[in-house]
Parts: structure tokens; sequence; C-alpha cells
């Protein structure tokens, strides 16, 4: 269980998205039960920025912002850096990731620890930079999808009964929106999922696509291998665990509270500075999904 040590004041950048909402709610709901694990952390301050290359960033950043100010008090202010001043955290909240890059270079010299939501970058080259960045201005970064915390996963990695994992298939809603390259915009989820499972060292990745359905199949250093399935219109998150005596199949749904658990460790990094997801691991990520996309362009397979 995380212990919080003191009172937390965060600040959030980008109110273009429900994860604000969702989070602002389990905020506020951790400062009336002093027993939760997200006690002692409020929002304090927000910039509510938006996308005007995404039409769902600006269309949304208003309704946001309003349930922000009318239901939790939060106040806004007018610049990013005005955020980070205030602050003693800082969420990236922007739903457009091309934005991340920049934002996150006008935060980092306060030297506060800051959470980047997904997509980390939707570039490998901007995940680098960010990388760069947090290291000459000695800034802890932290980025993951709530789905890497669902307790449906969670509980399954910890089942060694059937022995090692030797792979693993991972399904889940993967539509494309305008503004956001190919599966940096949902199928960055299950690629969260399938890394959880198989770990950082994938060296290939071979996409297929066929009408609404797409497969990204990974190879990895020592040989597994691990997919992600996913449809462009519905479907729901689930995973297939493969084991050396067996499989475990986990509906990723199921009773799941993986934002709570995702804000949990949140809270946690803040506190201590250090990232359960590491930077690393991250680039990773992004780099499997870069390849992923160009791979669905040529056809061809792609290296790491």
């Amino acid at each position: 269980m995380i212990e919080l040590k003191r009172s937390l004041h965060i600040g959030m950048i980008g109110l273009d998205t429900s994860h604000v909402s969702i989070f602002a709610k389990l905020l506020h709901r951790g400062r009336t039960e002093p027993a939760s694990r997200l006690s002692g952390a409020t929002i304090g301050c927000a910039y509510p920025g938006g996308s005007p290359r995404m039409e769902l960033s600006y269309s949304r950043v208003d309704r946001y912002r309003n349930e922000l100010v009318q239901q939790f008090g939060v106040q806004m202010l007018d610049s990013i850096e005005a955020v980070a001043e205030a602050s003693d955290a800082i969420m990236i909240e922007s739903v457009d990731g091309t934005t991340h890059l920049e934002q996150f270079r006008r935060v980092a010299p306060y030297g506060k620890p800051i959470f980047i939501d997904k997509p980390f970058t939707t570039s490998l080259e901007d995940a680098y930079e960010i990388f760069s960045l947090s290291e000459r201005n000695k800034v802890p970064v932290m980025s993951s999808s709530s789905l890497r915390y669902a307790a449906a996963l969670t509980n399954a990695l910890q089942r060694e009964e059937q022995g090692e994992i030797i792979g693993a298939d991972v399904r889940g809603p993967m539509p494309f929106v305008q503004g956001q390259p190919g599966y940096f915009w949902y199928g960055v989820h299950t690629v969260e999922m399938l890394f959880a499972i198989m770990g950082q060292e994938c060296r290939q990745v071979h996409t297929i696509c066929s009408g609404e359905h797409e497969m990204i199949i990974g190879c990895w250093s020592d040989g597994r291998i691990g997919t992600v399935r996913g449809r462009r219109r519905g479907g729901s998150f689930g995973a297939v665990i493969h084991r050396q005596s067996g499989s475990d199949y986990v509906d990723i749904q199921a009773g799941s509270t993986y934002y709570e658990s995702l804000l949990e460790q949140v809270i946690g990094f803040f506190h201590t500075g250090h990232s359960p997801v590491s930077l690393k691991e991250t680039l990773a990520v992004i780099g499997f999904v870069e390849a992923a996309n160009r791979s669905r362009q040529t056809g061809n397979a792609c290296f790491l």
C-alpha cells in the first residue's frame, strides 16, 4: 500500500480528455476518505490547453474546464508555466500526443515530477527528446496506459503455477482518429498490456490489416512471440497469457478499477520520484507502435 506522507498539490495541463474528469473525481473522493491511498492529493490548478488540429480536443475543453471549476474548485491559470510554478507535481493530460514534447519542454525546468498520459509521444524522435530533457533537468517522468494496471491483468501476472511466460495474445478496440498516427490513438493501450506481460525486448514487428481488423505480431529477442489484435469498430480489452504448461484467459474489464489503480501508482511516483514503468520501457513501447504503423503502410516486417 502506498502511504502518503504529506499533501500534494497537482497541476493539470490539457483539459480535453475524459481522464481529466475521472482523475478529478477519484482524487476528490480520496479527500473525503482518509483511508484511501489517494488521500492528501488534490488538483489545485490547471491550464485548459486544447489542440486546434483535433476536433476531439478543442470541442471538449470547455466541458472539462467547467466541470473542474464548478464541481472540484480547481483554479484555472493562464499559462503552462504558471501551473508548473504553483504545483508540487504535474499531469500532462492533453489528448493530442503530438503536443506532449513542447508541453514537457516548458515545464521540465521547474523540476517537478511529471506524469504524461497516453500516448507518451507519437514518435520515437519526440520520445528520445523528452528522455534527454528529463535527464538534463533531473526531472522524474512517468507514462502509462491505465490498462497496464487492470486488476485482472496484474493478478494474472502473479499466478506463476504454470511456469514462465512463453507468449501472449492481447486484444482491444483500435479506432483511428484524424491527427494521431495510426495505432498511437488507441492501439497504444493494447501494446502497453503486451509489454506488461512480455517485457521490453521486442526486436521485430509485422502488421497485418484486413478491413476493420488489425493484427500486430511482435518477436522478442529470446524468440517468444506476442500479438495484438484490434477491431476498428467496437471490441473489448482482454488477453491470453501463455505459460509453459497452460494458458490464462484474462478479461481485462471484468470488475476492473484500472483508472484508480493507475492513479495510485502515479501518486506514489509523485511522492518518491521513482516511476514503476521505466523510461526505457516507455521508449520501447513508442518504438513498437511506430514500427507497427510503418509495417502497416509498407506491408513489410520492421526491425527495432
